[in-house]
């Protein structure tokens, strides 16, 4: 057995960002590791549902071959043993609104990069608080890990807090490639257009706050930039609890047909106006494009574990603390270094 990766679940803020990214990786090298002080700094320290939940899956995706010690809500300690994915189909319910997105934050990497198909389907939260909102994992993160493999990510349902029940399926089929393509995404090249989506429950259609949403967004797009290039739809749906959300994205085209992708998202909120939340998502997605990067600071995020696997460089908006996190995790598992230019904002693996 391998020697167990050490990881101080409290460090750089922590978070469950640590413990997601570190269970994606253990299950890729097949590497054990010990997390200690697991969300140290937060209100309610420890596991919660939504992670428990991504551990449960990876058990259940090892035909229970892998092991969890301390894997219960609340614990602060978790150990965890890998063992190979051998089960291509597996039904995830979170409960309520655990969030779905941050569930996939474990699944993917490690589904994405293997050999063989998988197929998910996850109930839970699919636009909550502190996670990114589906439209965002589906036009922002997807594009990116559709590199390696086709993806077929499918909202069935949305589900809000606090009643969640959304469904989202996932088709994994990965490429059959002899080596895994570098990510190089340092610049942002010519943006081509802006798509957004902006969704509401059918409770609030009389009060078209979806289109209120939409119509805010494209006026403050419209302003700073070429209001020719604007598509926002507006949506109603039937959803368990009451909920509203927007995401935008903006497509760019460079020289090197890279996939470029930047986005931003947005919960309405009570005694927060339509108007507002829809202004607000526009104005973060224009700072993200001023920035000249091609790499949001949530979406990288997300490619750092991907990135140590494969190689390269990114430009990014902003080097947040959860990007850091995911340094830090990735390092250890791969035992490679990542080079940090904080003046110029760009990561690349040494």
């Amino acid at each position: 057995m391998d020697e167990l990766v050490k990881l101080d679940g409290s460090h750089n803020e922590g978070g469950g960002q640590i413990l997601r990214t570190a269970l994606a990786l253990s299950i890729f090298t097949q590497k054990p590791f010990t997390i200690d002080k697991i969300r140290q700094n937060r209100s309610q320290p420890g596991l919660k549902a939504q992670h428990l939940h991504c551990i449960k899956a990876l058990l259940e995706l090892t035909n229970n071959k892998a092991k969890a010690i301390g894997a219960e809500l609340g614990s602060t300690k978790l150990d965890f043993f890998p063992a190979e994915i051998v089960k291509s189909k597996l039904d995830i319910d979170i409960g309520t609104a655990g969030s779905i997105t941050l569930v996939l934050q474990s699944l993917l990497p490690c589904l994405v990069l293997r050999s063989k198909r998988t197929h998910l389907t996850i109930i839970g939260g699919t636009d909550t608080k502190w996670s990114p909102l589906f439209d965002y994992l589906k036009e922002v993160i997807i594009p990116q890990f559709s590199r390696y493999a086709k993806i077929e990510l499918n909202l069935l349902k949305r589900g809000f807090y606090p009643k969640g029940n959304g469904k989202v399926e996932v088709k994994i089929k990965p490429y059959k490639l002899e080596k895994f393509p570098e990510i190089n995404l340092i610049e942002q090249g010519e943006l081509v257009h802006i798509s957004g989506r902006s969704f509401a429950s059918k409770e609030l259609m009389n009060a078209k706050v979806a289109e209120r949403q939409a119509d805010s967004a494209k006026k403050y797009l419209s302003e700073k930039l070429n209001g020719n290039l604007i598509n926002i739809s507006a949506e109603y749906n039937d959803t368990l609890s009451i909920g509203t959300c927007i995401t935008l994205w903006a497509i760019f085209k460079d020289n090197a047909d890279n996939i470029i992708r930047l986005g931003s998202d947005g919960l309405g909120e009570k005694g927060v106006s339509s108007e507002e939340v829809g202004k607000e998502v526009a104005k973060k997605l224009v700072n993200e494009i001023n920035s000249k990067a091609p790499v949001d600071v949530h979406l990288a995020d997300n490619l750092i574990p991907v990135l140590g696997i494969v190689g390269g460089k990114i430009k990014v908006s902003e080097i947040s603390n959860h990007t850091l996190t995911n340094i830090y995790t990735t390092e250890l598992f791969l035992k490679k270094k990542f080079n940090v230019d904080k003046e110029n904002k760009i990561i690349s693996v040494i």
